[in-house]
């Protein structure tokens, strides 16, 4: 059995249970329930504040969990990052009063900064040669500057709307997060082998959402052509159409250069191009 840790509520919880399910797992874990197992794969699920997970996957309560990085690094356990999971991104930076000028971090020599982060914004500062006065607390970090208790502070920002309702605006990014999933250092052969069935299902379910499934008719006389735009997992997959002449193109595109492909497909004289999303995708 794997025990995997995952937070019992807050902005990855529900994309986390999302991952499970798409990975064909069964997880029902019902009202307040802070335990439950999966009905389909040996998994055991703790709901957890996002906090204690690095803890309690460094002494082994739980094999593995999900978490953000900037709680893992933040609390700096002594524990290993499996996979980033491509969920729940967000940045961990500093901001300032809109007013305020700002030219660089040496801009915050001196200056009063509260943080729910005082390990990494320190580390910050130090790496950088500034001395500041670091205010840890643990909530409603952004209404720091404008009730008196600091000059600037260090946050998680996702869209930067929070910031700009309290007057505050972004000036440095310490790091870039998202999901990742970690795990205990001390995992046996079962547990690993668990793990990486895991791994499996996780990247086929990464891939898939990455990629599009893309049907297109070609001109057999511009076939080549088309077919060299389309990489594939292997190559594409023709097939003749009952209209002579033409061909029918199956083959996959990764999100990231999709729109560009499809003009040149259409330049190249491709029709009736389908995109298809997929499901999974095992390679």
């Amino acid at each position: 059995m794997l025990k995997l840790a995952v937070q019992k509520s807050g902005r990855l919880h529900e994309d986390s249970m999302r991952l499970l399910k798409e990975c064909g797992i069964g997880i029902s874990n019902g009202a307040n329930k802070l335990k439950t197992e999966a009905g389909n794969f040996p998994l055991q699920v703790f709901f957890l504040r996002d906090d204690d997970i690095p803890q309690y996957v460094e002494d082994a309560v739980a094999d593995i969990g999900i978490v953000g990085e900037n709680v893992v690094y933040e609390k700096n356990k002594s524990v290993d990052v499996v996979e980033k999971l491509g969920f729940g991104k967000c940045r961990l930076s500093f901001a300032v009063a809109r007013g305020e000028e700002y030219s660089n971090i040496q801009s915050l020599e001196g200056k009063r900064i509260a943080t729910s982060y005082p390990y990494l914004t320190g580390q910050f500062l130090s790496k950088n040669k500034v001395k500041a006065d670091i205010h840890e607390i643990s909530g409603s970090v952004e209404i720091a500057p404008g009730i008196g208790l600091a000059d600037a502070i260090c946050d998680l920002v996702s869209s930067g709307s929070t910031l700009l309702t309290n007057g505050l605006k972004e000036v440095e990014t310490i790091l870039q997060s998202e999901a990742i999933l970690i795990r205990n250092r001390q995992l046996n052969k079962a547990q690993q082998q668990l793990l990486d069935k895991l791994l499996f299902r996780v990247h086929a379910v990464k891939k898939a959402k990455n990629n599009k499934y893309i049907l297109l008719n070609a001109p057999n006389d511009k076939l080549n052509e088309i077919i060299g735009l389309l990489p594939g997992m292997k190559s594409p997959t023709v097939l003749p159409l009952a209209d002579k002449g033409w061909s029918s193109v199956h083959s996959v595109l990764s999100e990231d250069e999709f729109w560009d492909k499809i003009e040149q497909l259409k330049d190249a004289g491709a029709q009736g191009i389908l995109v298809v999303p997929i499901e999974k995708m095992v390679m």
